[in-house]
């Protein structure tokens, strides 16, 4: 049993109370590890750690910060294969997918802003005629609040963490309580790459517990959560009249649109991987697809042959295209929407059944599932599943599919297949949603703004958007003679 610890001000540490939660491999559903479930006594040690640090760490140069972010990402990319291992243990994805984007990405999110912080450049205004210079400082805030989700850990956690430390921010971390490990692990790397201690600090436990002390902490000035949209709901409601910032990316119910006039093994190759990568557990994924109707009935004819080639299977064997759900009460959960297809007037297509593993017969199995539905506001369509279940239904007009599209309380991302110049113009506008993809699904640019709008999120994430909201702008104004 491993005994995962707190890392605090540099050190691993038990919880004060000693209270620890049980860690589920759900490959093969039983329990392999402890982790904390921290109180509010070690949160505050945590923010103590950090707020001793941040005087020092404010003021370290740009060329310092960058350099340590990058040893960080250097150290990542160097324990690539152990760090892949322990987030697919923990997760329940595959091996393969971890050492093709999870790792990789943590890296290149530490890469990213250990470069990007050189960049960020502040304003100046002179006033003509008034003998003034306006200057803008951009500050780090003090200590930051930063809770992830369980769907992509090191990734995500890394996508904050790395921002906020950039900007000369110490943190207060937690990361999900259903997937610890890698959080766990990235301490102590930051220790061997000589990032000094305090300014960052993870502690694990529950949401409402660990969390929550985070977010109603009276000296956390800032929160960023990735997680559930009635999660970001509690979130706002707390930190809101404590006039905290706070980024919100939060969930997602995102069409995949596809016309006659697409590239149509190209798009039936990528809706194959857009609906179902990582269990499809992706705030991304096309969780709606919607077909013109004159290639509909090929499509679908299509797209149940290729998705009846992915193999379920044990995440530790290469030719595996989808792994275990990460725990027992999710599988519980996205399965109970399966069940509910026929009673709203829908058809499962393929899929619906849990699969067993040989040698895992214990893990948390799903096979890929695809509904055919005729009612936009049915369940299926309008809230979020987060797992390997698509819909699939028809429509005759752009303006149909518009209207489809954008008929839900989410909007994050959108995809649409076509080459008609005009409709991605106006689709790209008119698409209530904070990402579109043309012709392509995830295709990430680290430079650019990540978020949704409606339901989906507060703010935006990446680029200069994280480190603008990391930071508060001062103005300076000088008057001379």
């Amino acid at each position: 049993m491993l005994n995962i610890k707190n890392y605090i001000n540099g050190k691993l540490v038990a919880p004060e109370a000693g209270n620890y939660l049980d860690n589920y491999n759900p490959a093969v559903g039983e329990i392999y590890g402890q982790i904390p479930n921290s109180s509010k006594e070690d949160v505050q040690k945590a923010y103590q750690a950090a707020a001793k640090a941040f005087p020092s760490w404010s003021n370290t140069t740009l060329e310092e910060r960058s350099k340590i972010l990058y040893k960080i990402s250097d150290l990542i990319l160097e324990k690539l294969d152990f760090l892949a291992v322990a987030e697919s243990k923990d997760n329940g994805k595959p091996i393969a997918l971890a050492k093709q984007v999870d790792i990789p990405r943590a890296a290149s999110n530490f890469q990213f802003f250990a470069n990007a912080i050189t960049q960020f450049s502040s304003e100046a205004h002179e006033s003509v005629g008034l003998n003034a210079v306006n200057f803008t400082l951009r500050q780090p805030i003090g200590v930051v609040g930063c809770i992830s989700p369980w769907n992509l850990p090191l990734y995500l956690f890394t996508w904050k963490i790395a921002p906020a430390i950039a900007a000369g921010n110490c943190v207060v971390a937690k990361p999900s309580e259903v997937t610890p490990m890698t959080a766990y692990l990235l301490g102590k790397i930051c220790n061997e790459a000589g990032l000094p201690k305090g300014v960052l600090n993870i502690v694990h436990g529950l949401g409402s517990t660990t969390g929550q002390a985070i977010v109603e902490h009276p000296n956390i000035k800032a929160i960023s959560f990735t997680g559930g949209t009635k999660t970001g709901a509690h979130i706002a409601r707390v930190a809101a009249p404590m006039f905290k910032k706070i980024s919100l990316e939060l969930g997602g119910k995102n069409p995949n649109i596809i016309f006659a006039d697409c590239d149509y093994e190209k798009m039936l190759e990528t809706t194959v991987h857009s609906s179902f990568a990582n269990q499809g557990q992706i705030c991304l994924c096309g969780s709606r697809i919607l077909v013109e109707d004159n290639i509909y009935e090929k499509f679908k004819e299509d797209f149940i042959k290729k998705v009846a080639q992915l193999r379920v299977g044990n995440p530790s064997e290469k030719d595996t295209n989808i792994g275990a759900l990460v725990s027992k009460q999710h599988l519980e959960k996205v399965k109970s929407y399966i069940d509910i297809a026929e009673k709203e007037g829908g058809k499962i297509l393929f899929g619906g059944e849990t699969v067993t593993v040989t040698d895992r017969e214990n893990g948390y199995y799903l096979q890929p599932t695809i509904i055919e539905v005729k009612d936009n506001e049915c369940k299926l369509n309008q809230e979020e599943i987060f797992g390997p279940v698509v819909t699939i239904m028809s429509f005759k007009t752009d303006e149909e599919a518009l209207t489809l599209a954008n008929e839900v309380k989410y909007g994050l991302s959108a995809t649409i297949w076509t080459n008609n110049l005009n409709r991605t113009m106006q689709f790209a506008k008119q698409l209530q949603t904070g990402i579109v993809w043309v012709n392509t699904w995830m295709l990430r640019d680290l430079r650019t703004p990540f978020g949704g709008t409606k339901e989906s999120g507060v703010g935006r994430e990446g680029g200069f958007e994280a480190l603008r909201f990391f930071t508060e702008p001062k103005n300076i104004c000088i008057k001379y003679e």
